[in-house]
């Protein structure tokens, strides 16, 4: 951690947040990546080789589904009528929203020059996600995991490799997504000539949080218009579960702006926030710095960064991203929480409902869809619509569900 931040200005910040606390060393690399996102990104050259990709190579837009079984089963006295729609980032080409970000990323790089990538990954979906860029774009490609997320998360490995990335595992810590980031950001320091830095999460230095919700919020922006077309309105809420915050963030965006619709990210309580073993960071973290920006980390009274405990390796962070810290603090987006059993629940729930396995990370989100909705429909006084963003679908979880679903009863 460094405490000086080396911005020129307050540029990259989202209130008090952002910023980059990083080593002189990459001073020089995020400034020439900052003019590559003003000046490359926003051209149309770049915008129409990227959404060109995403339409003819990604399956975009995605779906919007209206879950009417899954609503009823949450609702089946009909107390508070509300309907439900489901945005499918699970039926992008990968299985998550990741890939949305990585293309993006990857695009950039090559028009940079870079000759070499290296990404984090927690859940494996980023990692997955960086491999079938740099695979389909010639890229060599490394991707840094935590050794812990390398065995819940093995069938990702595999996908990785078999794309012909190299998966580092990372010993150090609590080896998960923390110590990848740590690990990743150590080998950029090293090679900053040649290689990009590809972030998956909406967190790190500036660009990095601007750069990665400017490619999410694809998502957002096919959401308002396919929501329109399909209640000829807008949703009385959004719903999104929230590690570091990248599809969060991005299915957001297009909405901050719109006061009649209310926001909810869903963080994870892992065995309890309670309890020492969770990644709760918005609801019980401190403002502090963590992989080169301020914002809510989980953190003890000296500053030190604190092991983060979540069943998803992809929420399983002690830190989030600076513009949900500052959403947060501006009371536009309500921020709750769910443990593993909470997550577990709702997977098998919207598997009976609708015949959607979800990732573990998504669920935390759908099982706070009653909640959300009670509390919005309280607030309107009549029915509500609300969407929740199905960020991944749950192949990559399948063992870990098995295993911990199997001695409920709930598996015939």
């Amino acid at each position: 951690m460094v405490a000086q931040d080396h911005n020129r200005n307050r540029q990259g910040y989202f209130g008090k947040y952002g910023g980059r606390y990083v080593a002189e060393t990459l001073i020089a690399p995020l400034d020439e990546l900052t003019k590559a996102v003003e000046q490359v990104v926003a051209s149309s050259d770049f915008q129409n080789e990227w959404r060109a990709y995403l339409t003819n190579y990604v399956g975009r837009p995605t779906p919007l589904t209206e879950a009417k079984r899954l609503a009823k089963t949450l609702d089946p006295t009909g107390q508070f009528l509300f309907r439900l729609f489901l945005k499918r980032e699970d039926l992008c080409h990968t299985g998550a929203h990741k890939i949305n970000n990585a293309l993006g990323q990857i695009l950039l790089a090559k028009r940079m020059g870079k000759t070499r990538i290296v990404a984090e990954t927690g859940a494996g979906q980023h990692g997955v996600a960086t491999a079938t860029a740099c695979a389909m774009l010639d890229l060599p490609c490394e991707v840094y995991m935590g050794a812990l997320d390398v065995e819940r998360q093995a069938p990702n490995v595999g996908r990785m490799r078999l794309l012909g990335a190299r998966v580092i595992p990372v010993v150090a810590g609590s080896r998960t997504l923390k110590d990848a980031m740590n690990e990743a950001l150590r080998d950029w320091v090293t090679n900053v000539a040649t290689t990009h830095y590809c972030i998956g999460s909406a967190a790190g230095p500036h660009p990095y949080p601007t750069l990665v919700a400017l490619f999410q919020s694809v998502i957002g922006d096919e959401t308002h218009s396919q929501i329109h077309a399909a209640t000829e309105g807008l949703p009385d809420g959004v719903i999104a579960c929230v590690g570091g915050g990248s599809n969060a963030i991005g299915i957001f965006r297009p909405f901050i702006s719109e006061p009649s619709v209310t926001l909810f990210g869903v963080e994870a309580a892992g065995h309890g926030i309670q309890t020492p073993h969770h990644a709760a960071t918005l609801t019980l973290g401190r403002v502090g710095v963590l992989h080169g920006s301020k914002s809510y980390v989980l953190c003890d009274e000296r500053g030190q960064i604190q092991e983060a405990h979540s069943i998803s390796a992809g929420l399983d962070y002690p830190g989030v991203g600076p513009e949900h810290s500052h959403l947060k603090d501006a009371g536009r987006v309500t921020y709750l929480s769910a443990t593993d059993n909470d997550a577990l629940t709702a997977v098998s729930q919207c598997a009976r409902a609708e015949g959607i396995i979800l990732a573990l990370e998504t669920a935390h989100a759908f099982s706070r869809i009653e909640t959300c909705a009670r509390k919005v429909a309280q607030l309107r006084k009549r029915p509500v619509t609300m969407v929740v963003c199905l960020s991944g679908r749950g192949d990559k979880d399948l063992s870990t569900l098995l295993e911990r679903l199997a001695p409920t009863g709930v598996l015939p």
